[in-house]
């Protein structure tokens, strides 16, 4: 089940954030200003805010394999159409809107697939895996659609993941299996975990700031290496997949940290202290360029992808059983609208100024998220009562 979900959430991924890795194609071939292109990488994470709820209601009455075989069925659909039919760049970008919408399927229930299946002391390293999609799903989308779209245009990068989408819908209907869910009891209802308490506003809005400089180290690597270094997008592509598998990899290690320490915020907080520190020095030398600007540049794409999976674990945990389901959809939606609006905001700096200032302004937004992570006694206890009525639940 970890598998499935964390294959279908990498196919997700893929097209989701995968437009970015077309930039070079789409301001060559077609002709279009970095913040157009800025607009259409936007447009598949605006689907998939619009959806998200929708599709978390449809999880809680459906169960989680009807629903994401059905997304990504569907997000299949759109990008074949966008590959094979699309006239324009005004048609392409609202099929990428559409396929967004129906890839939300995935977020709103991969995770709630893969932590019914773990304790609470396997928690942190499951959701640690299942979270490798997001940086997995960009290293494939990195690794192929530059030489795709190279030699087979826009439509053959678009559809090779219209392929992806379309198998990984067929895997997770035919042996995904739903977990257990808890048989309803009479007891009164639990306690809004947002009233009288800003615990979980602040992850969320922790989580949402540190979108932002993982989504401009993301989007904007290949071409600030076209740009300033004069790679080839190729060669950059294969730069950033090896990047994105690096922040697989942490993603990983962070979780395994979190279960032994028993912790989730105190490792995030130390994290996005540490992000703020490289994404800085990614501007200092994106503003003198040198050799380390690729350094930098893997090194920050790899660290800022580490926190997503504390935050989602540390947003269930806090709201208890009762209330996981909608406070992740809180949680995905303020960070998947950040992601939305960054790309665009982001190019328009770029265009207007440089590179270094969306990457000094990234790390702004790093130390801000470090600053209001909860840490406290608090956050401690309200985590351990969480965990103690999900043991008893189960």
């Amino acid at each position: 089940m970890l598998a499935l979900g964390t294959a279908a959430q990498t196919a997700a991924c893929a097209f989701v954030y995968g437009v970015p890795y077309l930039a070079d194609e789409l301001r060559g071939r077609e002709g279009l200003s970095l913040t157009q292109v800025g607009v259409l990488v936007a447009c598949p994470t605006a689907g998939l805010v619009l959806a998200l709820y929708l599709w978390g209601a449809a999880a809680d009455r459906w169960g989680e394999r009807v629903v994401i075989a059905l997304g990504l069925g569907g997000a299949a659909c759109a990008l074949g159409a966008a590959a094979w039919w699309a006239h324009g760049m005004l048609a392409f970008g609202l099929l990428l809107v559409l396929a967004g919408a129906a890839g939300a399927s995935v977020y709103s229930a991969s995770g709630r697939l893969v932590m019914g299946w773990f304790s609470a002391r396997e928690r942190g390293l499951a959701m640690g895996i299942r979270q490798t999609s997001t940086p997995l799903g960009m290293g494939v989308a990195a690794l192929a659609m530059p030489p795709l779209a190279a030699s087979h245009g826009i439509g053959g990068a678009i559809g090779f993941l219209a392929a992806i989408c379309a198998v990984i819908a067929v895997l997770i209907a035919a042996f995904a299996a739903d977990p257990a869910r808890p048989a309803a009891r009479a007891a009164e209802p639990a306690p809004n975990p947002y009233r009288g308490s800003n615990l979980l506003w602040r992850i969320h809005g922790s989580a949402a700031l540190l979108v932002i400089p993982q989504f401009t180290a993301g989007a904007f690597a290949l071409v600030l290496l076209v740009d300033v270094r004069h790679w080839s997008p190729v060669h950059a592509g294969q730069l950033i997949a090896v990047a994105q598998g690096l922040g697989a990899l942490s993603r990983i290690l962070v979780g395994r940290w979190s279960d032994r320490v028993g912790h989730r915020l105190r490792p995030m907080r130390r994290l996005a202290a540490a992000t703020a520190a490289l994404v800085a020095a990614t501007a200092l030398t994106t503003a003198f360029p040198s050799p380390l600007t690729a350094v930098f540049l893997v090194a920050s794409i790899a660290l800022t992808s580490s926190t997503n999976g504390l935050s989602f674990t540390s947003t269930a945990e806090h709201a208890g059983p009762a209330w996981s389901g909608r406070a992740l959809g809180v949680h995905n939606t303020g960070q998947n609208l950040t992601a939305a609006v960054v790309p665009p905001l982001m190019a328009a700096l770029i265009s207007a100024t440089a590179y270094w200032p969306g990457f000094a302004l990234a790390a702004v937004t790093a130390c801000v998220s470090a600053a209001i992570i909860p840490v406290g006694p608090r956050a401690a206890g309200a985590a351990a009562t969480a965990g103690a009525r999900r043991t008893i639940s189960a």
